[in-house]
């Protein structure tokens, strides 16, 4: 038995399908905010300022080691140098002499490329350390406007919230006077086809956007303002009114 109901009823299914379509609209700028694009755009670049930053961390902690390494080197040669110009104030053999006088001159030669290496380690190290500053410093200020981005992000996904659940409500107080066999067929052709209700204007499907064929007019013509029909290109719900142009 063919559907019918009410043309009232059936003009209720256009409030319906303007208020799935402001969702459909709603969730649309939901996930195109540019507040969420940004957002992201600002987390991948500070995932690449944390990983400069670790490296450079990392860096600035093999230098401190190496630095720690040479001093210790430093230190060592220093305490034999030492050593030997007392056993050089000792000492009465003349080969015993000459020995640590070698030695001693040996260990100059080699506590000045220590100190040379040691200065080039500690400059490595400063420089190091300015680079983590300025890095990190920047790395704070990025998040700081990260924190910022997703402030507004947030915001903005909250008010779209309150316009989905105004919505929602809207649709449910309209739905609610539907007569059930109606909103189910509503809700399958939407389901399947995108939209449920096409207001026929002018003898054109506000669905498809096509004008009615003759022969398609004849059979709505004919058709009794309580038949529920379908529009022959869009498949939803075609719903008359006195803008229908019949």
């Amino acid at each position: 038995m063919a559907l019918t109901a009410s043309p009232a009823d059936q003009r209720l299914l256009l409030d319906v399908q303007a208020h799935d379509t402001a969702l459909q609209q709603l969730a649309h700028r939901e996930r195109s905010l540019p507040e969420r694009a940004q957002v992201e755009t600002l987390k991948a670049e500070a995932d690449v300022m944390r990983a400069f930053v670790v490296q450079r961390r990392g860096e600035l902690e093999d230098a401190r080691l190496e630095l720690q390494r040479v001093e210790s080197d430093v230190q060592l040669v220093e305490a034999r140098i030492a050593r030997d110009g007392e056993r050089l104030q000792s000492s009465s053999s003349v080969k015993d002499i000459a020995g640590l006088e070698h030695e001693v001159a040996s260990l100059r030669a080699r506590l000045g490329d220590l100190e040379e290496i040691e200065l080039g380690v500690m400059e490595t190290v400063e420089t190091l350390e300015s680079e983590l500053r300025s890095a990190q410093s920047a790395l704070d200020a990025h998040l700081e406007q990260l924190a910022a981005a997703e402030a507004a992000r947030d915001s903005a996904l909250a008010a779209i919230a309150e316009e989905v659940a105004a919505a929602r409500a809207a649709r449910a107080e309209v739905a609610g006077r539907v007569p059930a066999d109606l909103l189910a067929l509503y809700e399958k052709q939407r389901e399947r086809y995108g939209v449920g209700a096409s207001h026929l204007r002018a003898r054109i499907s506000s669905a498809s956007g096509v004008e009615l064929t003759g022969s398609d007019l004849a059979a709505v013509r004919a058709a009794a303002p309580d038949a529920v029909i379908l529009c022959p290109d869009s498949s939803a719900i075609l719903i008359r009114t006195d803008e229908s142009g019949l």
